[in-house]
């Protein structure tokens, strides 16, 4: 048990309930008595895929939230904390969420151009021209940066990210997420997993952005897809 202040993420129903408990943006929330993860106290995961674990990407409402007071932690390599006191600081949508779990391990690690890094939370970051990343393993996250980048990640709750003309994201794993935020970027995704996409104008800047889970609005797993002018999922040709 630990006393300190985390930044954590936190899903909910569709009408911000967990457990029937009703939660307000903004709020905060406090608990009497003992705090023991998965018994009593307010949940969240430090780690943000995990609330995918708890919570379906298609049917379910996320927030960035800060948990403090007395601190439980999970042992099993879950990253769920039970907390006293927990604050909802922000709704987040899913290409939000998707950025904060890239963020979140890809802070760990040192870019280079060409990586590969396995095991569970494995890391592989790569920047440059033609760079490629790849990570295996239970959380992997991978992140390329750059002209025609290729990031790849595999393995459940796993996050692939892709910046730079041209560049490639795929994710494959059980509750997996593939975006590509790059100009002309493509994505693609396994069975249960998601996609998050942008389309650019002229001057770069982003027009849409949009993010689907694989079986839905016409995605089909393993397929490449882009956004069109109209912010409409593409398969790539």
């Amino acid at each position: 048990m630990s006393y300190e202040k985390i930044i954590a993420y936190k899903g909910f129903d569709i009408n911000l309930k967990c457990r029937g408990y009703q939660f307000e943006i903004g709020k905060t929330y406090s608990h009497d008595g003992e705090v023991k993860k998965c018994s009593s106290g307010f949940h969240a995961c430090e780690y943000p895929l995990n609330v995918f674990y708890y919570y379906a990407p298609a049917e379910s409402r996320f927030a960035i939230v800060e948990a403090s007071g007395s601190i439980d932690r999970e042992t099993n390599g879950d990253t769920k904390i039970a907390s006293a006191n927990l604050h909802i600081k922000a709704e987040l949508k899913i290409p939000e969420l998707v950025a904060a779990a890239i963020s979140w391990i890809t802070e760990k690690c040192d870019p280079v151009k060409t990586k590969h890094s396995t095991g569970d939370r494995a890391a592989s970051s790569a920047t440059g021209d033609q760079a490629a990343s790849s990570a295996t393993g239970y959380q992997a996250a991978s992140s390329a940066t750059g002209y025609r980048a290729a990031s790849s990640a595999t393995g459940d709750q796993a996050a692939s990210s892709a910046t730079g003309d041209h560049a490639a994201s795929s994710a494959t794993g059980k509750n997996s997420v593939a975006m590509n935020i790059g100009i002309q970027g493509k994505a693609k995704a396994g069975k249960d997993c998601a996609i998050v996409l942008c389309n650019h104008d002229s001057a770069y800047n982003i027009r849409h952005i949009r993010a689907s889970k694989v079986g839905e609005n016409g995605i089909k797993e393993d397929t490449y897809y882009t956004l069109d002018d109209d912010g409409n999922f593409k398969e790539y040709e």
